[in-house]
């Protein structure tokens, strides 16, 4: 989806009279009938023909009780999407992801489990822990200036073996109630939703006020757009991206928690697929991986697609490892067009 947040060709070279820094290239503009296009509504479009696709399929996919299981799957990958989008924004890439979030959740549930800790610190533990794992991203790319792909390449790894080390491979079960309370359900016209699925609404409205109506939001936007020329008009860029990160590591944290209340377990495996699921889901929502244009909706809506292939192809009997492969050719044809957007653009 193209974005009516997208900065101008470049930011501008230097302060001129009445700038602010609120005012920057990046900026996200307010008019957006003016620019919409087809290839805005792109994502909607995707997620509309999949689900009459599906609904041909199976006579259950349009029911209200798929529709919410389809909400309760999509969350996690949901809220790990906010973060990958605030990084990709920034013309950046977090491939730890799914294993900062699985560390998060193993943390949570072990220390509430094995260790006896109080469930509202155990669950403030793992936050702590995934946000520190932002915070060593965003000092890896800013202060040491290493490609985010090859830090954070580095940082799943390291997640990943943490994670099977201290759980010890094991799934932590028998869960005290509040790690599972955002699984609870409430009804809605005969229909149960999770309020992990209301979390997952609420912050991508965070964000999308941030994004939108924000300094701290446009200064994203400046930076994936032009980060050099942002500098030069005195935003502090690297203060910038180290947000972003330290951001994105919170979002994981709380993916955390939607995943331990969705499976009733910390389970060490958790996140697989996440990564690719995430950044599918920001690039189908259309947010270009040259950072600089997207829109935080457009990830939710991505997030849906992915959802809502996974959900079908089940109802289909498709194999698991089939999807994992529609997922990836998925992804493939988003960054294609995204390339051909910006050849045509130029």
């Amino acid at each position: 989806m193209t974005s009516d947040h997208q900065p101008g060709p470049s930011a501008p070279a230097g302060p001129t009279a009445g700038s602010t820094a609120g005012s920057t290239a990046g900026a996200p503009t307010h008019r957006l009938p003016a620019g919409l296009t087809l290839a805005s509504l792109g994502p909607f479009i995707a997620l509309l023909i999949a689900c009459a696709f599906f609904a041909t399929q199976s006579p259950i996919f349009l029911t209200g009780g798929n529709f919410s299981l389809i909400l309760q799957q999509v969350a996690v990958v949901g809220v790990i999407a906010i973060g990958q989008t605030l990084v990709i924004l920034t013309a950046g890439i977090d491939l730890s992801c799914g294993m900062v979030m699985s560390l998060g959740g193993i943390l949570m549930t072990k220390l509430a489990v094995s260790s006896g800790l109080p469930p509202p610190l155990a669950v403030l533990a793992g936050l702590a822990v995934t946000t520190l794992f932002g915070l060593a991203n965003g000092l890896l790319v800013t202060r040491i200036k290493l490609p985010s792909f090859i830090v954070t390449l580095g940082t799943m790894n390291i997640a990943f073996a943490i994670t099977q080390l201290y759980s010890e491979s094991q799934t932590i079960t028998d869960l005290p109630p509040m790690l599972t309370a955002l699984g609870n359900t409430f009804s809605i016209g005969g229909t149960e939703f999770a309020w992990g699925t209301v979390l997952m609404l609420a912050l991508y409205g965070l964000a999308w006020f941030v994004l939108r109506e924000t300094a701290a939001g446009r200064h994203v936007y400046a930076v994936g757009n032009n980060p050099e020329a942002t500098r030069l008009v005195g935003i502090p860029t690297q203060r910038v991206l180290l947000a972003v990160y330290v951001t994105a590591g919170f979002c994981y944290g709380l993916a955390s928690l939607l995943s331990v209340s969705r499976t009733g377990v910390g389970d060490p495996n958790a996140g697989q697929t996440e990564n690719l699921d995430a950044i599918t889901a920001v690039v189908l929502g259309g947010t270009s991986l040259f950072g600089g244009r997207g829109v935080i909706i457009g990830s939710l809506i991505g997030a849906l697609v992915v959802g809502v292939f996974r959900n079908g192809l089940t109802l289909m009997g498709v194999s698991s490892i089939y999807q994992v492969l529609v997922t990836g050719v998925l992804v493939i044809l988003a960054v294609t067009a995204d390339q051909l957007s910006r050849r045509g653009a130029r």
